[in-house]
């Protein structure tokens, strides 16, 4: 009895120990997020909406600070309580217009997200279907990697089959 256990221990640590290592594959998720037809698409368009965003919102700024000076100006000619009304009113579109540059931040963030969530959802099945097509079993993001052989590095496949895919994100 003793010997029938020696055995299945002696088996059972070696196929242990027969088992092979798989090679982890690595892909620069970022690269291909930035890298892509349809990254470089969505990121050109978010960075165009802030700068238009942020040129009018510029403007505005510009045109209260003129009022600014007008109310400074009028300080002496006009009454206190005027001076007050024009002074609260000068805060109130301050206050809207850092309500409305948020806001701008705020639409720019989510639609950068949502840019990021279609590509993901387009990227897993192209990933799955060259992990299959590869006879790959795990596959790791670049930044979690110290050093790699670049032999290794699938991103630019990626990138390819992507790109054949994915033309562009609708964004609005």
């Amino acid at each position: 009895m003793k010997f029938l256990k020696f055995i299945f221990l002696f088996l059972f640590i070696f196929n242990f120990n027969s088992v092979k290592a798989e090679v982890p594959y690595i892909l620069n998720f970022n690269f291909v997020l930035n890298e892509s037809v349809a990254g470089k698409k969505a990121q050109d368009f978010l960075k165009k909406e802030l700068e238009n965003g942020l040129k009018k919102l510029k403007e505005k700024e510009s045109i209260i600070q003129e009022e600014e000076k007008k109310i400074i100006q009028q300080k002496k000619l006009i009454t206190p309580e005027e001076y007050k009304k024009k002074v609260t009113e000068l805060r109130n579109k301050v206050s809207s217009l850092q309500k409305e540059r948020n806001s701008l931040l705020e639409s720019i963030s989510e639609n950068r997200k949502k840019a990021r969530n279609e590509l993901l959802k387009n990227l897993n099945p192209i990933l799955k279907d060259y992990m299959k097509e590869k006879n790959i079993r795990m596959v790791l993001d670049k930044k979690s990697i110290l050093l790699s052989d670049e032999k290794l590095d699938i991103t630019q496949d990626i990138i390819k089959r992507l790109n054949e895919k994915l033309k562009s994100i609708k964004l609005n």
